[in-house]
């Protein structure tokens, strides 16, 4: 579809996916209705069905595709150039802070829910998402190792997925309790795991 439309046609369509992410981060997936994103993106019935063939489903998957890539956003610029200690720090504070204001709310993680695995879509957002998470974390682990302060013996690939599965770990439990302190946790021994590698290797 997209690569059918027009430079308009994408900007209307893009205006739609950004109208109903908002609605459905104000009211939940579960209680927000068709006829709420209608009326936010001031878009009939007919020209929504017109940029997503599907409905509703279909829509709720290019949001989830739209949540996704701002997941990644949201931690720029700080996610790309992992190059210093104090780049690894302050991404580390922009991913808590994105977190702590989101609260127990996760609406990328309500769209999986309301899409789940009935649409094949949806696990291929979620595999690429986190693969392209754990690839700039290790490309930064391989800044740091080119920059001698990480030892080249280090697994950049493999510790990169373990840091991504405790930041996952800590942001489920955040969204479970609305407590933050084990994502504090999981970020904070990550990265000194990598400190202490150096320290390791000498």
């Amino acid at each position: 579809m997209r690569g059918s439309l027009t430079a308009k046609g994408q900007a209307t369509r893009g205006r739609i996916i950004q109208g109903a992410a908002t609605v459905l981060r104000e009211k939940g997936v579960a209680m927000a209705t068709l006829d709420d994103i209608l009326a936010h993106t001031r878009t009939s019935k007919s020209q929504l069905f017109h940029y997503f063939p599907g409905g509703k489903d279909a829509l709720l998957l290019a949001v989830a595709q739209f949540e996704a890539d701002q997941v990644l956003d949201d931690q720029q610029p700080y996610l790309g150039c992992l190059d210093s200690w104090d780049a690894w720090y302050r991404w580390r504070d922009t991913v808590i802070e994105r977190y702590e204001a989101q609260g127990d709310q996760c609406p990328l993680g309500s769209l999986f829910l309301q899409v789940g695995r009935r649409t094949p879509g949806a696990r291929a957002i979620v595999v690429e998402l986190l693969r392209q998470w754990q690839e700039h974390l290790a490309t930064g682990i391989r800044a740091m190792q080119s920059g001698g302060h990480v030892p080249v013996s280090l697994d950049a690939d493999r510790t990169a997925a373990a840091l991504l599965a405790g930041v996952q770990g800590g942001v489920s439990i955040l969204l479970s309790t609305g407590l933050s302190t084990h994502l504090h946790a999981a970020l904070d021994e990550g990265i000194m795991t990598l400190r202490n590698a150096t320290s390791a290797a000498i």
